[in-house]
């Protein structure tokens, strides 16, 4: 399942955007939805990668069986879209660059799988590394690299 979260951030990284890329499964493995961050692309904060893929799957009557595989640590926007919707389990690609509100999702029932994938962890890294300040922008931190 992470092969096509990782495979929507590397469709994100190609089109000049942040590369982070979600799926949501059914319990049975069968994909619902796939997207990636859009945020730069679409000039829309709210295209995260775990909603885009959230609307990708269409109107459930409950998602609690569901599975959201991502390829980063969801931030507590796309936390909150899980908790309010009852996404049953969330996998995570890696949690090093940035530790979002998975913790949290655990403490209220969410089965949540941190796999550390090498592969999630160097496309981050070499993505901050690369893009400072559209990292910083997507998770909501003002730095001074941006004012240059």
């Amino acid at each position: 399942m992470l092969e096509v979260a990782y495979d929507e951030a590397q469709r994100g990284l190609a089109e000049g955007g942040i590369p982070i890329g979600a799926a949501l499964f059914a319990a049975d493995g069968t994909l619902l939805g796939r997207g990636h961050n859009r945020r730069v692309q679409s000039g829309d904060p709210s295209i995260h990668a775990e909603t885009d893929a959230f609307r990708a799957a269409g109107r459930r009557r409950d998602y609690g069986s569901t599975i959201m595989v991502t390829t980063l640590s969801p931030c507590w926007y796309c936390s909150g879209l899980v908790r309010q919707f009852g996404i049953g389990a969330v996998i995570i690609g890696e949690s090093q660059t940035f530790h979002g509100g998975h913790d949290w999702l655990a403490e209220h029932g969410v089965a949540v799988t941190v796999l550390e994938d090498e592969r999630c962890v160097q496309m981050m890294t070499d993505f901050i590394v690369d893009h400072p300040a559209l990292w910083h922008e997507d998770i909501g931190v003002a730095t001074e690299v941006e004012a240059q």
